[in-house]
This record gives structure tokens, C-alpha cells and sequence, in this order.
């Protein structure tokens, strides 16, 4: 299958208002409608075919002609929208998976407003691949950025 960026894909590419992790980000600049999903597989960002599904959910990618993606192998289209309904769930009791996708899109929107002073607190925000590195990094955001401004973040790592 071939996918290509939606337009909500390309305003993600630019203002990181989806959240994705580096390596989907990575694996992301690669679909362009020429290469196909196992082309990009193969072009070793680390990503899985999970990571190309998620991003298909979150509407950042689609199928070259906009046609919906097919389930993954052996999966119903009634489970394939089981995430979807996950994702609706209340913010309490989510997994830490969750809530990296939840705080990782704030970390980057307040390091990214630092500008040139941020560079590298940006670039640490970017390099996380998990709650706990993201956990780990929250105190520096917090003092660059203030407790005010970092608030959202707290909430979106701890509730």
C-alpha cells in the first residue's frame, strides 16, 4: 500500500500539533504517494507497522485516493476502531504510553517557544522515546519555562 500526508499531516509536519514520536516523525517525511509502507519499513527508521497504523488513525496519512486503510492482518474493521474509543476513555487510569502521547506534544510547544535558548532542551524533548524519559526531563522544561506555563504538562505526565 502506498500513503501519502493528509493536509492535516502537513500542518502537523509544521506546527507538531499531532503527537508523534521521533522515529514516526522520522518515517513520516518519508511518505510522499511514491514509496510504499513496506518501502518505508525498510528504510530502518525503527518504526513498526503499529506506528504507520497510528499515525493512518490519527489522520496524518492516507492511502494514495484518500480510500480508507484496510485492517491490519487478521484484525476486523470493528477492532480496528477500538483505539479510536480508547482514546475517548476519561484521562484517568491511562498507561504511561498515553500519557507520553498526551505530555509530548506539550513539551515540544513549550521548549519550542523558548526559541534559540530552547534549542537543546527542544532537541532532549525530541529525543524521548518514552513517559519515563519525558518524566525525566519535565524539572528542566519546568525551570525554563516556568511552573505556570509548565502546568500542563504535570497534568498531562501525572493525571
Amino acid at each position: 500500500m502506498i500513503l501519502v500526508k493528509t493536509e492535516a499531516g502537513h500542518q502537523a509536519l509544521k506546527d507538531r500539533s499531532v503527537p508523534l514520536s521521533p522515529r514516526q516523525r522520522s518515517a513520516f517525511i518519508l511518505f510522499d504517494g511514491k514509496r510504499s509502507v513496506d518501502d518505508v519499513l525498510a528504510a530502518g527508521m525503527g518504526i513498526a507497522r503499529e506506528d504507520i497504523d497510528q499515525m493512518i488513525e490519527l489522520g496524518v496519512l492516507e492511502p494514495v485516493g484518500g480510500r480508507a486503510a484496510p485492517p491490519v492482518a487478521g484484525e476486523t474493521h470493528a477492532e480496528a476502531a477500538k483505539p479510536a474509543e480508547l482514546a475517548a476513555a476519561p484521562p484517568s487510569g491511562r498507561s504511561k504510553q498515553q500519557r507520553y502521547k498526551d505530555a509530548y506534544p506539550i513539551a515540544t510547544q513549550l521548549t519550542g517557544s523558548l526559541g534559540l535558548m530552547g534549542f537543546r532542551l527542544n532537541l532532549q524533548v525530541e529525543g524521548t522515546g518514552s513517559y519515563e524519559d519525558l518524566l525525566a526531563l519535565a524539572p528542566k522544561i519546568r525551570a525554563a519555562v516556568g511552573a505556570e506555563k509548565a502546568a500542563a504538562l504535570d497534568k498531562a505526565l501525572n493525571d
